[in-house]
């Protein structure tokens, strides 16, 4: 009982468990009157508990966490106490002389729940057992270190459209590793973080469910919900852990099928067999699958009976066909309704119905151009034998059943008439003999007439304009061609940038020059720029395959040419009128050579050229030198403009004394000057003339330093100082060292 006490102090003390060892009780002696020994009864005094200790416990030193003591220990030091097992000496630790086991390292319970150790008690000195060995475990003891986890996660689910509320979409589960049996760490608790107010969580279990009626997979197809899991029972200080749910809705047939319009228009041209194809149809469903799938047909019996409808292979477009042969001439057009149905019809939405629609149906049949037919099958004609070319033998006539007015050309196919005995007029049908005919050779000829339509809209040529402010083939232009009854040609703007040139109702007659087409063109800017343009058109004649046979008529191509010999009389007057060009041109050019020599010689520059070789002083006919050689005889200049000095004169004028003149060279020269600056016909006032004599009897004597004796370099003495020859010589005074100017 002590023992007990004890160990329950020891544990509130904040002792793990203490251990009670004595030794163990064992007697051998003999029994009461009989000798040897006998087995007591054996008393264990090894007294143990489970130890626990706290996972993540981390400290300073190693943690107490219980006592071993047996009883033979009377604490004289002569026990020790032995630790083997899980751990022993690494994990824990035991104080031999104690008891006390330690552990050293923080533990992990998610690592290793319990240890199993073997406590034993031995004598110090002599290693003896004083007890058996004992085993007793060393639990970890849980807290709350692991947040929850979704090993799964994240999760898709699919939940059908339209569903009703708390419909299960999917369970989700969290695992906490912390222990279940201890505490609320591992009690977990679900919440839905996002998705709200789609669906909902139940807190206990994880199953998801939808939490608002009729979800609509065309308004909404996915969903992305976010879940927790949280422990500690989802109180305060507990931890969490979430996943993703991404919920898409499935397809249910919830929607009728709808035509986006009510009439649909199609043509379809009377030639069309059975089984062409005129259009489709289709009514739009929103569902996806099978759901979407749909049958057509036709609810009138008029259309019925023309046309059929049917499905195609993808269960969505409505194909119209022809079912029987059509004819323009008896009804234009058809008018019924068609029906779309949803093949596939879930009972559960039939509140949403009905699952068809209905949308009106016209077909347009378009004229064919059929070829024109005869009145009669087979013409039977007579002519007399040996009439004249040109004699009328019959007429044939053919009409357009589309088109009654429409104009028909006429012509004989050349294999049925090798010898072109007959002739055909093109517009009429009248057949007349082309050439003489003997009934004793052909009694009868079999002529085969084919009769052409000249249509009215007949496509001749597509007309494309380019607006180069406008890119590719988008430009926007449009076209008109000439208006009015007389126009030859019709023009139709198709409204793309292009235009059709089209035959007229009045077909264009045949003629040698080309139809000129003026068309307008303009665009859609602002402003609108216009322009003309002209297309050319030939008439031509064909053959009866359609092969152009000439493009003019055959009266035009009659020969009309000109004989050999007007030709080469044409040709013979162009070569003379070509040579008197030449001769022309080549004399002017003569002249012209000539005028620019002489031009080019009559330089009229200021030197004089003479064609005589110089005679000194002898030379007198350019110039008089009379008045150089002798101022005072010179004759005073005659009245009127003087003859000019620089070229011959052109008759010889009789030279007449002049006057006594200035006996001063300086005044001869002034006047000289005067005259020069006062007539306008002598030559330019730069003339040089060249004098070869040198000035005597004046009273300065010679300027030249090859006549001067003096040894100065022409320095007059003082017996003449250069003061004395007056003021037209000031300068040359100055220069030759005169020390006081002049007085003027």
């Amino acid at each position: 009982m002590w023992d007990l006490v004890r160990l329950l102090l020891a544990w509130l003390g904040g002792w793990g468990c203490m251990g009670h060892l004595a030794a163990p009780a064992q007697a051998w002696a003999g029994s009461r009157g009989h000798p040897g020994p006998a087995l007591l009864r054996t008393r264990r005094s090894w007294v143990w508990n489970q130890f626990f200790v706290i996972e993540e416990y981390a400290g300073p030193e190693p943690v107490l966490i219980g006592k071993l003591h047996s009883d033979v220990d009377r604490g004289e030091g002569r026990t020790k106490y032995l630790l083997t097992g899980e751990g022993a000496g690494t994990v824990f630790v035991i104080d031999e002389a104690t008891g006390n086991i330690h552990v050293t390292k923080s533990l992990d319970r998610e690592e290793k729940a319990q240890y199993v150790l073997l406590a034993q008690a031995v004598d110090r000195a002599s290693n003896r057992p004083l007890e058996p060995p004992s085993e007793f475990i060393i639990k970890v003891q849980d807290i709350n270190d692991n947040p929850p986890i979704f090993p799964l996660g994240p999760y898709h689910a699919t939940v059908p459209e339209m569903s009703n509320v708390g419909t299960s979409v999917i369970q989700v589960t969290a695992h906490d590793a912390d222990d279940p049996s201890y505490g609320n760490s591992a009690k977990l608790v679900y919440t839905v973080l996002d998705g709200l107010p789609f669906f909902s969580v139940d807190p206990q279990t994880g199953v998801v469910r939808t939490a608002i009626p009729n979800m609509d997979r065309e308004t909404q197809e996915e969903f992305l919900v976010v879940i927790q899991a949280k422990d500690m029972g989802g109180h305060m200080g507990g931890l969490s852990g979430s996943t993703t749910v991404t919920v898409t809705l499935s397809d249910v047939n919830d929607n009728p099928p709808k035509f986006p319009q009510s009439l649909y228009q199609f043509s379809v041209v009377e030639t069309a067999g059975p089984g062409t194809l005129v259009g489709r149809l289709r009514a739009q469903d929103p569902d996806l699958g099978d759901n979407a799938l749909m049958a057509y047909s036709i609810l009138d019996g008029e259309g019925s009976e023309a046309f059929s409808i049917s499905t195609d292979s993808q269960g969505q477009d409505g194909l119209l066909t022809v079912r029987k042969s059509l004819d323009f001439e008896s009804r234009h057009s058809y008018s019924f309704r068609v029906e779309a149905t949803n093949t596939l019809i879930d009972p559960a939405y039939l509140r949403r119905g009905p699952f068809k629609d209905v949308a009106s149906v016209r077909v347009v049949v378009q004229d064919a151009p059929e070829p024109p037919a005869f009145t009669q099958a087979a013409y039977h004609l007579t002519v007399p034998e040996n009439k004249a070319p040109g004699t009328l033998v019959g007429q044939i006539s053919a009409a357009d059943l589309d088109s009654p007015a429409s104009p028909i050309r006429y012509s004989i196919l050349p294999h049925s008439d090798p010898e072109r005995c007959f002739s055909i007029q093109p517009e009429e049908g009248t057949i007349h003999t082309a050439a003489p005919l003997d009934r004793e050779a052909h009694v009868w000829h079999n002529l085969t007439v084919l009769a052409t339509e000249l249509a009215p809209g007949q496509l001749i040529q597509v007309i494309r304009a380019l607006d180069r402010d406008e890119a590719g083939n988008s430009s926007h232009v449009s076209f008109q061609g000439p208006l009015g009854p007389d126009a030859n040609f019709t023009v139709r703007d198709n409204r793309d940038g292009s235009a059709n040139l089209l035959l007229p109702s009045r077909p264009a007659p045949l003629r040698q020059a080309p139809y000129l087409v003026p068309i307008e063109l303009w665009d859609w800017g602002q402003p609108a720029l216009s322009s003309t343009a002209t297309v050319t058109v030939s008439v031509c004649r064909c053959q009866p395959d359609g092969s152009v046979a000439s493009c003019w008529p055959e009266a035009h191509l009659s020969a009309a040419g000109l004989s050999t010999g007007a030709l080469l009389a044409i040709v013979t007057c162009v070569g003379a009128l070509l040579a008197l060009v030449v001769l022309f041109v080549a004399l002017r050019r003569q002249k012209q050579e000539a005028l620019m020599v002489l031009e080019e010689e009559d330089v009229r520059e200021n030197i004089i050229t003479y064609d005589d070789e110089g005679g000194g002083e002898e030379d007198t006919e350019a110039f008089d030198i009379t008045a150089l050689q002798n101022p005072d005889g010179a004759a005073p200049p005659a009245p009127g403009p003087p003859a000019r000095r620089d070229v011959l004169p052109r008759a010889r004028v009789s030279h007449q004394p002049r006057p006594p003149g200035p006996a001063d060279v300086a005044q001869l020269l002034a006047l000289r000057l005067r005259e020069a600056d006062e007539d306008p016909s002598i030559p330019p006032y730069d003339s040089v003339q060249v004098y070869g004599y040198e000035g005597r009897g004046s009273s300065c004597g010679s300027l030249s330093s090859l006549g001067s004796g003096s040894e100065a370099g022409g320095v007059p003495s003082p017996a003449e100082p250069l003061d004395d020859w007056g003021p037209l010589f000031r300068t040359l005074a100055e220069l030759y060292g005169a020390k006081e100017p002049l007085a003027p």
